[in-house]
């Protein structure tokens, strides 16, 4: 090699520094892969276990800040590497991996478990950490369609069952509907601002020659994003998919991708649409607002668990665009703690039903959990952390998560949002509750259902339900993480 070519090569080996644990996660993916084809069904726990240390591996590298010093951008802008991107990718490895050990019980039992279904989800996790890391337009897409098209094919992995099916075709249809707003959102500020940078986009976007495509472009995007999310009243796939999936694998899309949805809503708005606040933090308030009017109420009707906890996640969303549409510093930081907490109560939530659920029997619906304080105090003690927590009771998770919203809403100049917020708050504490009542009040219907005897994953449901309480006391080291990244 000549001194040129090696002057030459130098910057793009630094460049790639920042995306070690990227390249990681890929190259385990690919390699998991082909290890897969050479693994017999009865081998597979080597594939699920080699999983689950990568995402450990990859979350590690991310905290050990390994490639990386302050913030740094390569690929052209294309990439960003920052503080509030190292938190959320981290979060992300964590709940996946706590996703992965809920997810091997359960599709083994059932005859489900095949070595894609762990590296799909490897590739969604990559999915989820490029849209985190995301400095332009055409990197947003690529992460949010390799979370996509991997999360359609997860939750068709049951298809011999009529509900799973539906469910993946209503999640594919509908999701493609939501890229295809998404993305003329994205072209229509590329024709008004000339770049698919984001930071070009913001110093462009002032003084644009046609401000109302601009506008347009942000308004598409805003619906695209909504679609994301599962906001109301853009939130008609969201129950469906949750009932129809698997219940691990409605784990899964249900908590970590919110972590990416929240990364690309500061990215595209936040930063790229800094200039047009005014104009789309509105809109997110008046979304805020609809979703927690529509998730609350419909979920006091429900009687399956698993829809109610799909509706509660609408109103909770609701919950996070209050932070959003504060704005600033504070609201986004907030936002972010909403987003990181909300995550790790959907997994012990939807981890709770996994718990009780048996082959050709789901315990997906709130008469399942009739009694069980009877039968067995220690898995009727985790729920009520979980449930308590999800529905902003103090001193748990949520109560803190719930308050730095409201008050970043508040400051923000939205007291009208946030009184519509401790309104609906409190309408929505009746059907958490409601589960802890049949839980410690209510006598079991027919055969009572106990928990499955597996030490491994009443240890992790146990640590993940107990884990609400811990951090809701010690809420302080997350919430300094979270201003950090907004610092």
């Amino acid at each position: 090699m000549t001194t040129m070519q090696a002057t030459l090569a130098m910057p793009a080996a630094t460049e790639l520094l920042p995306l070690i644990p990227e390249l990681v996660l890929v190259g385990a993916a690919f390699a998991l892969l082909m290890l897969d084809l050479f693994l017999k069904d009865s081998q597979r726990v080597v594939t699920h276990v080699l999983s689950i240390a990568t995402l450990v591996l990859v979350g590690g590298l991310i905290a050990a800040g390994v490639g990386v010093g302050d913030d740094t951008t390569v690929l052209n802008g294309m990439f960003v590497r920052d503080t509030m991107a190292d938190v959320l990718k981290v979060t992300t490895c964590v709940v996946s991996a706590i996703a992965l050990l809920f997810v091997w019980p359960y599709l083994r039992e059932r005859g489900l478990y095949k070595g894609e279904v762990s590296v799909l989800m490897l590739f969604a996790v990559l999915g989820m950490m490029l849209l985190t890391s995301a400095g332009s337009l055409i990197m947003v897409y690529l992460g949010l369609e390799l979370l996509a098209l991997s999360s359609y094919a997860l939750v068709a992995i049951d298809r011999d069952n009529k509900l799973a099916s539906e469910a993946a075709m209503k999640y594919f249809v509908l999701g493609a509907l939501a890229s295809g707003l998404l993305l003329y959102g994205m072209s229509l500020v590329y024709g008004a601002t000339g770049s698919l940078d984001l930071a070009a986009i913001r110093e462009a976007a002032p003084g644009v020659a046609q401000p109302m495509l601009l506008l347009t472009g942000v308004a598409f995007m805003v619906a695209g994003i909504s679609f994301k999310f599962g906001a109301a009243p853009f939130h008609m796939w969201l129950p469906d998919v949750y009932h129809g999936a698997p219940t691990p694998i409605t784990l899964f899309i249900g908590s970590a991708p919110k972590l990416a949805a929240f990364a690309m809503v500061v990215r595209l708005l936040g930063f790229g649409a800094a200039p047009l606040a005014e104009h789309w933090q509105p809109m997110l308030a008046v979304l805020a607002a609809l979703s927690l009017v529509v998730g609350n109420v419909i979920a006091l009707m429900q009687t399956n668990l698993k829809r109610m906890l799909a509706y509660s996640t609408i109103s909770h969303v609701g919950f996070l665009f209050l932070g959003l549409a504060g704005g600033g510093a504070e609201g986004y930081a907030a936002a972010m703690f909403y987003a990181i907490s909300y995550a790790l109560m959907a997994t012990a939530a939807f981890g709770a039903i996994v718990l009780l659920a048996r082959r050709g029997f789901e315990a997906d619906n709130i008469d399942d959990f009739k009694g069980l304080n009877a039968r067995d105090p220690w898995s009727a003690g985790m729920v009520l952390c979980v449930m308590a927590s999800l529905a902003g009771i103090p001193p748990f998770l949520g109560f803190w998560a719930k308050l730095a919203v409201l008050r970043a809403a508040i400051n923000g100049g939205m007291l009208w949002l946030a009184i519509v917020g401790v309104v609906f708050a409190v309408i929505g504490a009746f059907y958490y509750l409601r589960v802890i009542k049949v839980m410690y009040f209510d006598e079991p219907v027919g055969e009572p259902v106990l928990p499955r005897d597996d030490r491994a994953l009443r240890l992790v449901f146990g640590v993940n339900a107990l884990g609400l309480l811990v951090l809701g006391v010690f809420w302080n080291p997350l919430m300094a993480w979270c201003q950090a990244a907004f610092a």
